[in-house]
């Protein structure tokens, strides 16, 4: 089974379709006058359809577990071709298409169970996904431009040369993944005139993004917030939130991070953990969608 720990809750929505084809007109008739022998066919298949969504993870090995919060089942019928569509709704990491799909199949199947009685030429057709939503995919940012980002190791131990950097090394990677160019990378102490000086420094250059990692605990070292919160035109609590939201599900101690998110006229700055997986986690808790924001500041609609 895919591991999607690492993904993010999004609302999830996908419609599937599926075609049953009768033989003839009179059995368009009997379903509509409700005098199939087996009963009411689009109730009978409408029910099994909704037990085929929620049972989908038992039948197929690879499909996690998960909660569906809505599933819609409409027929319409178009001459001898009754086309089914099945719509699925939850809020998880995962989609739901395979969900949707299996219950058109069974409302087809049902369907075709129902009316053999009554008509030897029924055939099922067009099992398809006809649209998905929610995921990676559709918070993808169409517009952005292309954008450079500095990443800034705040570490005396590692700027001594007493310790390797991983934790900005992660941070470059998830850059890299979310096609973000690294401009520069530099580690400094846990100085405030140095975090100060990089911030500024950057920032005049034109770079779009500033990245430090480590100072954000609780220790006499930790600073890189005291650093740069005087600098910030504007906060951004919404980052903050998520990253510590994201970390807190991971390990209880996310709660004591100060990592902070804020702008310096077009240019975002991040403050996150100086940990290896507090950095990884942090960027995947809000890339790539925090690149929206570049959009934003260049006065672009909220369409979504």
């Amino acid at each position: 089974m895919v591991d999607i720990t690492a993904k993010q809750h999004t609302l999830r929505v996908a419609t599937a379709q599926a075609i049953v084809s009768v033989g003839s007109l009179e059995t368009i008739k009997a379903i509509k006058e409700g005098t199939v022998p087996k009963g009411d066919v689009f109730a009978m298949s409408k029910a099994a359809g909704l037990l085929g969504v929620k049972k989908t993870p038992e039948l197929l090995p690879d499909c996690h577990p998960l909660l569906i919060e809505f599933t819609g089942i409409t027929y319409e019928i178009n001459d001898l071709n009754i086309t089914i569509l099945v719509t699925v709704k939850t809020i998880y990491k995962t989609g739901v298409e395979v969900e949707a799909m299996h219950g058109a199949s069974i409302v087809a199947l049902n369907m075709y169970d129902m009316l053999k009685p009554i008509d030897k030429n029924i055939e099922i057709s067009s099992i398809k996904l006809l649209s998905k939503q929610g995921g990676k995919s559709s918070y993808k940012d169409k517009f952005t431009r292309s954008i450079s980002a500095a990443v800034i190791v705040c570490s005396d131990t590692i700027a001594a040369g007493k310790k390797e950097d991983k934790a900005g090394k992660a941070i470059i990677k998830k850059l890299e993944e979310s096609q973000v160019t690294i401009s520069n990378y530099v580690i400094i102490p846990d100085e405030v005139k140095d975090i100060q000086d990089k911030a500024i420094a950057f920032q005049k250059k034109g770079v779009d993004l500033i990245i430090y990692t480590g100072g954000t605990g609780l220790s006499k070292r930790d600073v890189t917030p005291e650093a740069l919160l005087p600098l910030l035109d504007r906060k951004i609590p919404g980052i903050e939130e998520a990253i510590r939201a994201y970390g807190q599900d991971r390990m209880p101690y996310s709660m004591l991070s100060r990592s902070i998110a804020g702008t310096i006229k077009n240019t975002l700055v991040l403050a996150l953990p100086g940990s290896t997986n507090g950095a990884r986690e942090s960027m995947d808790a809000i890339f790539p969608a925090v690149l929206h924001v570049f959009n934003i500041l260049k006065g672009a609609r909220h369409d979504i």
